[in-house]
């Protein structure tokens, strides 16, 4: 997409639009992190253009907005979730209860806070049993993976490679506690990550809030969360990328992620989107599970 908007000027409007009211110029510092100075000239920039005024959006300003809005979730929920066992052998990892509320009712529920009304969810594993999800959620389309038992989760973004231009994709068993990290505004494609001297897990090396390259374990880096967000131009290069890599050798062993980050990286930019540790939890085994809710310690 040809942004219409400065980087700057981008990070104010979304403040503004997602305020209750006028913001201050020091507000709008809290919220951007950019200086009182830049949100002196920047605030004239947009009031010359007619895109805010006195510290709110106008309506032209809203209209430019939509252009850099979340039109769609995908859920990636096709898998057995093998280290949840025994849980898992009788309900898919995304149903699991979690003090009484299903894990993913969590992320869709954030999803709609943010506005974002088109929700797909590919499944496989167990799939007759997502219908439940109906009842609350009736908007709700889903996507089968007929190849979930075959090959890794590259199959399921395949199943949905024509819905990802200005969609969420989501690991569908992530625990949200702050939904506000569920934006509905992004300039670009991002992914969300937590900044960490050390982990074991899957990390992210960041260069100028750009992604340069994705490993398992590192220091000083960021540890990649199971939620990202791709622009319409970065979608479309999905749908003819994803294909590809699936059809290398190997392709099917692939975590779909990768095709943006390591086997076709020459064509994506895609920054960090910051959170906290206390913001989202990846439930990995039966252990974790118990230690979050002690009903299912028996």
């Amino acid at each position: 997409m040809d942004k219409a908007l400065t980087r700057k000027q981008f990070d104010l409007l979304e403040a503004m639009a997602t305020a209750k009211g006028a913001l201050t110029q020091r507000q709008m510092e809290e919220a951007t992190g950019h200086s009182l100075g830049t949100i002196n000239r920047v605030s004239k920039e947009l009031a010359q253009r007619g895109l805010a005024s006195g510290g709110e959006i106008t309506a032209h300003g809203r209209e430019v907005m939509e252009h850099y809005r979340a039109k769609r979730a995908i859920f990636i929920a096709a898998g057995f979730g093998s280290r949840l066992v025994p849980i898992t052998l009788n309900t898919p990892k995304p149903l699991v209860r979690v003090h009484g509320v299903r894990i993913i009712d969590g992320l869709i529920d954030a999803c709609l806070e943010a506005g974002i009304q088109e929700i797909y969810i590919v499944r496989g594993y167990l799939s007759e049993q997502f219908d439940q999800l109906l009842y609350k959620y009736p908007q709700i389309r889903f996507l089968e993976n007929p190849l979930f038992n075959e090959a890794n989760n590259i199959s399921s973004s395949l199943c949905a490679r024509y819905l990802l231009s200005g969609a969420y994709v989501f690991e569908a068993d992530l625990l949200i506690r702050n939904h506000a990290i569920i934006k509905p505004y992004h300039y670009m494609s991002d992914f969300l990550a937590i900044k960490k001297d050390r982990t074991d897990d899957w990390c992210f090396t960041v260069k100028d809030n750009i992604i340069t390259e994705e490993k398992v374990g590192g220091i000083d880096c960021w540890q990649m969360v199971g939620i990202s967000y791709w622009d319409e131009e970065d979608g479309k290069k999905l749908s003819e990328d994803i294909p590809s890599v699936f059809a290398e050798p190997g392709g099917r062993e692939r975590y779909w992620e990768q095709v943006p980050l390591v086997f076709r990286r020459e064509h994506y930019r895609v920054e960090i989107l910051p959170c906290r540790e206390e913001d989202i939890v990846e439930i990995d085994t039966f252990r974790e599970l118990k230690a979050l809710d002690p009903t299912y310690d028996i």
